[in-house]
């Protein structure tokens, strides 16, 4: 596990022997003491009858948080860019929260 910034444009996070890019102006958010601690997120969408959740480390829910922000404020092109980068970096997770 290691936060390693390595440009003023993106971020190196290593999670499960894998090298996460956090690239502008994601490498803004804020991921916590711990980013790649492991947490459970449900999706927003969840009633009595459908129950979905993924476990994501920190710095995905920070990038999650600022997509659900975005969409809020109708700030549609950052929006599509933390879609596209869960697109390409949690697949699984996107599709049970974004989707």
């Amino acid at each position: 596990m290691g936060y390693n910034r390595i440009m003023k444009e993106t971020i190196n996070i290593k999670y499960n022997g894998k090298t996460y890019v956090i690239p502008k102006p994601f490498n803004q958010c804020y991921f916590g003491s711990e980013p790649t601690k492991q947490m459970t997120i449900g999706n927003r969408f969840n009633d009595s009858e459908h129950q979905q959740y993924a476990k994501l480390p920190a710095f995905a829910v920070a990038i999650y948080d600022t997509i659900i922000g975005a969409e809020r404020v109708e700030d549609y092109k950052l929006m599509q860019q933390g879609l596209t980068w869960f697109q390409k970096n949690f697949v699984n997770e996107y599709y049970t929260l974004l989707d």
